[in-house]
């Protein structure tokens, strides 16, 4: 099997459909920016997925499957996405929103191409600012009084699993879309993570995340080494330079602003319509 990937690993959904191809050792090309071709149809909406050169599929609960692991129920998919809850969070503070992605750019070989994606990252940066930020206006999102009450549910789900993860012996569908959330919540620290680590109820969570370290102590995307133990090496850094490439990219959107802000909304209305999952990719 040959994957291409479009995605940032920022997303829960790209690191569910990354950890998933790590996992069952397939071999993948990672396109930090859209091709053409995903970009006409649907913007910086991500994940999408090409297997065997076939055609871009979209939506990482239907891309897993086809990866090997068994589908996810409706019921669990929404619960899922519950614990993705406090994301609204990560552009509080923009300074540290865009110092997060600049340092989580593209680190390949070719200078050239580094430089052109690490460029293009800051335009899908600031779409992602600004769709959080769109999102917290119009549906004003309240905090719960505890972040830990969202991930109760599969603490309870660790305890019946005839095995050590969610889904039994081996990690499931479950599995790596939970943990991707995870890595969301990690990449840029909000509330849920400092639920995830001190919630007396979480003992479970924090087992199963330990565990899910073991087994990707080689995946070069893991955000929660950092905070959870066995702690493990946080991703590779984009160099200075190609930061400051990437600024460059984020203070040109922001001089061209009278056309690139009309451009991102409509990249972003268009999405809503086509697939009627807006805000949230999946």
């Amino acid at each position: 099997m040959k994957v291409k990937i479009y995605g940032f690993n920022h997303s829960p959904w790209v690191q569910a459909v990354l950890l998933t191809l790590h996992d069952k050792k397939i071999e993948y090309t990672l396109y930090r920016s859209p091709p053409l071709e995903i970009f006409k149809k649907w913007g910086v909406y991500m994940p999408a997925v090409s297997i065997n050169d076939d055609k871009w599929e979209i939506e990482s609960f239907k891309i897993i499957p086809k990866l090997g692991l068994e589908p996810i129920s409706s019921n669990d998919l929404k619960t899922i996405q519950d614990t993705w809850l406090g994301v609204q969070h990560r552009s509080n503070n923009p300074m540290r929103f865009f110092v997060a992605f600049s340092k989580a750019g593209d680190t390949t070989s070719s200078l050239m191409l580094r430089s052109t994606n690490n460029f293009i990252l800051s335009f899908i940066a600031c779409y992602m600012f600004l769709l959080i930020n769109f999102v917290k206006f119009k549906l004003k999102p309240k905090d719960p009084k505890s972040f830990g009450d969202q991930f109760i549910f599969w603490e309870e789900k660790l305890k019946i699993s005839k095995g050590k993860f969610i889904d039994g012996e081996e990690p499931g569908i479950r599995d790596m879309l939970l943990f991707g959330v995870i890595q969301c919540h990690s990449s840029i620290p909000v509330p849920p993570l400092f639920s995830l680590e001190n919630d007396e109820r979480l003992r479970g969570i924090r087992n199963w995340i330990g565990l899910m370290h073991k087994r990707f102590e080689n995946y070069p995307y893991l955000y929660s080494g950092k905070f959870f133990e066995p702690n493990r090496p946080y991703p590779k850094s984009a160099d200075i330079f190609q930061q400051v490439i990437f600024f460059f990219g984020v203070f040109s959107i922001l001089l061209a602003a009278p056309v690139t802000i009309p451009f991102i909304i409509f990249l972003m209305m268009r999405v809503s319509r086509k697939n009627q999952s807006f805000p949230s990719s999946n």
